[in-house]
């Protein structure tokens, strides 16, 4: 494996971290609701459903994206790592 990123790398991580963005939004908004959501403040969120559905959705795929970028890169063997440049 070298370590240019290219599109099938890509693809390994952005894929499956879809699907799981999309399971993981199921998950949470099926136990709460985006209108009853503060801000650490205590204020309210003035974004409508969909804008609050939308923004987690890109969170828990970016999050589980560089969960997946991670596994591959720690995957990666010595000697890729260690080659000299």
């Amino acid at each position: 494996m070298t370590a240019r990123l290219n599109a099938r790398t890509w693809l390994i991580v952005g894929w499956p971290a879809f699907l799981v963005a999309g399971v993981l939004e199921m998950v949470v908004f099926a136990m709460v609701d985006p209108g009853d959501l503060h801000t650490f403040g205590g204020g309210r969120i003035h974004l409508s459903p969909q804008a609050v559905y939308t923004l987690a959705f890109f969170v828990f795929w970016a999050a589980t994206a560089v969960a997946g970028a991670l596994t591959l890169m720690l995957a990666r063997p010595a000697e890729d790592i260690n080659r000299p440049v």
